[in-house]
């Protein structure tokens, strides 16, 4: 999609963090933009920061782990603008889990949330963008987590290699259709990830704060330290504009972690050598 002026974007997760510096980013091409958030105070706060792009920048409240809700959203875009070119599928949450507190509200909510809103919002806008016939791009947010298992036996590494694995599937049955796919791959970004707790459905019962003297514990505040140091969420906007345009399928924003993704390649590789050698 080389033009973007005049099209429209639709980013879940677009109040805060990477959805919002996208959002900010499509609005400053051009583009109409339809933020959904499931947290309404952050998404009023967005709409008024993104003022300045006036009524080609629309909110509209939306949980993405509900189909109907989705569903809902996706029909507020299509009234308020018409046609969607751009789907961002961006709504993420993070959780774990271990060994030692397998938590199945912990697997259920993130794996709701990472997972199925992905394929919420494709099921709700890939037969729209498909019947338009202009073209358009998805763009799932994923993680370096779905490349490589260094948080351990964890919902959100699971959740983000099936996000991945579902861009590399989408992106095969589309090019034909002149729809492209990218999946975001990138590592510590300074968002609120971390605190992905506050909206937490009552259905995945509370919250649940590791032990700081655990392992799991000592791996979450080490998360939080690295957050707070991360990439601005503009950057990330800025490689997700450009892989848009050209059609990209991957976009790495950490290059300084290829090494875990290489050792997992070639753990991989040396066990396809020992099959073929028999």
């Amino acid at each position: 999609m080389r033009e973007l002026k005049g099209k429209t974007a639709f980013v879940s997760g677009g109040a805060s963090g990477i959805g919002f510096a996208m959002a900010r980013a499509f609005a400053a091409e051009g583009m109409k933009v339809m933020l959904a958030d499931v947290e309404q105070g952050a998404l009023d706060q967005a709409l008024k920061q993104l003022g300045e792009f006036g009524p080609t920048v629309r909110g509209v409240a939306c949980d993405v782990a509900d189909p109907d809700s989705v569903e809902h959203a996706a029909q507020a875009a299509f009234a308020a603008f018409g046609k969607v070119h751009v789907l961002c599928n961006n709504a993420g949450v993070a959780g774990g889990s271990g060994i030692d507190n397998i938590s199945l509200d912990n697997w259920r909510w993130v794996l709701d949330v990472n997972l199925m809103g992905v394929l919420h919002g494709i099921s709700s806008f890939l037969p729209h963008i498909r019947a338009h016939g202009e073209g358009g791009q998805i763009v799932n947010t994923a993680a370096m987590a779905g490349l490589q298992a260094g948080l351990g036996f964890s919902p959100y590494a699971a959740s983000k290699f099936a996000v991945v694995a579902m861009s590399e599937g989408l992106a095969r049955e589309l090019k034909p259709l002149g729809i492209g796919v990218t999946v975001l791959c990138p590592g510590f970004v300074r968002t609120r990830i971390g605190d992905s707790g506050r909206n937490r459905g009552e259905r995945y019962g509370p919250a649940q704060t590791p032990d700081p003297a655990s392992q799991a514990g000592a791996m979450a505040a080490n998360i939080r330290i690295r957050l707070q140091s991360g990439l601005d969420p503009s950057d990330i906007a800025r490689q997700a504009l450009t892989a848009i345009r050209e059609n990209e399928l991957y976009v790495f924003t950490h290059p300084d972690m290829r090494g875990e993704v290489d050792e997992r390649f070639a753990a991989i590789q040396a066990a396809l050598d020992k099959a073929t050698a028999g």
